[in-house]
């Protein structure tokens, strides 16, 4: 059996569909179908049960798809190692803000104990840019949030946080147990420079144009609020600084920690963050993770 094929089957079987497997392998659906079926003639064993309802794993897939996902694994760990010892082993994530983060600092101590020998670059960047330089090619792996532009990209959500208000502690809605957008209607609200992500500007101004200042990362967000009682937007469970208060927004989407990464890379150092990422955040508490597109 050829690592290759067995790519193919692990699509195909965390996704229970041949189109969407062929749309995630880059490729069209004759030559996915055409391989399955080989590899199941090789096996002398259906893997797929298929019909008109869709597609389901057979007993003998289900054991297959455990022993291809550990195998595939461990040659990825193999062609870690081997660029470790030459010295070519290296990965550059972007990180949106700062990282402290519990989750972002367990998946960094799992990320060097499972990688001693690769060097990670950390690209640090402020709230005007949520890929992180992903975009620009300046990064291998984003840790950020959505939403922002995901074209050409692959976006697996890792926690879904809470998000409130910003205010003076002595705003007259800062006694309020939680609020929603309409009640900060009439607000001025914080604004990213032109040229910002329009999904990403659109999220943080609660879906309608807001006026108010120009920021461009959370110091800047929490002086606008501190200095012009502006609203300002942050995560429920951040403590805020002496002078300011949080106020949950019960109708507000909650605020997605994702990675995310170029769907045409292969290298298999961005696989394993996202299988490290995804249990560091699991273990962070927050929202069940989908399983990522590998």
């Amino acid at each position: 059996m050829e690592l290759r094929t067995l790519r193919y089957f692990v699509a195909v079987a965390e996704e229970l569909h041949f189109g969407r497997a062929a749309v995630r392998l880059h490729m069209s659906q004759p030559p996915l179908s055409r391989a399955i079926k080989q590899l199941e003639t090789e096996l002398g064993a259906a893997l797929f049960h298929r019909s008109s309802a869709g597609v389901t794993l057979t007993p003998v897939g289900a054991v297959l798809l455990d022993e291809a996902r550990a195998l595939l694994d461990h040659a990825d760990r193999v062609r870690v190692r081997v660029a470790a010892a030459v010295g070519t082993a290296s990965l550059t994530v972007g990180i949106l803000g700062d990282s402290t983060d519990p989750g972002a600092t367990r998946l960094a101590g799992a990320y060097y104990r499972r990688h001693p020998g690769v060097e990670v670059h950390i690209r640090e960047t402020d709230l005007t840019d949520p890929t992180c330089g992903l975009h620009a090619g300046l990064v291998d792996i984003a840790l950020t949030r959505g939403p922002f532009d995901a074209t050409g990209l692959i976006v697996h959500e890792l926690r879904a946080d809470p998000v409130g208000a910003l205010l003076r502690a002595d705003d007259p809605l800062a006694r309020h147990a939680g609020l929603k957008l309409a009640d900060l209607a009439d607000r001025r609200w914080f604004l990213f420079p032109e040229g910002t992500d329009p999904l990403w500007q659109s999220y943080w101004n609660g879906g309608e144009p807001r006026e108010g200042p120009v920021v461009r990362g959370v110091q800047e967000c929490r002086q606008a609020v501190l200095w012009n009682g502006t609203v300002g937007m942050t995560l429920v469970d951040h403590e805020p600084p002496e002078g300011l208060t949080v106020v949950p927004l019960i109708d507000m989407e909650p605020s997605r920690v994702v990675v995310a990464w170029n769907e045409a890379d292969t290298n298999p150092l961005i696989r394993s963050f996202v299988q490290i990422a995804t249990a560091a955040y699991r273990d962070s508490g927050g929202a069940t993770p989908r399983p990522a597109p590998l």
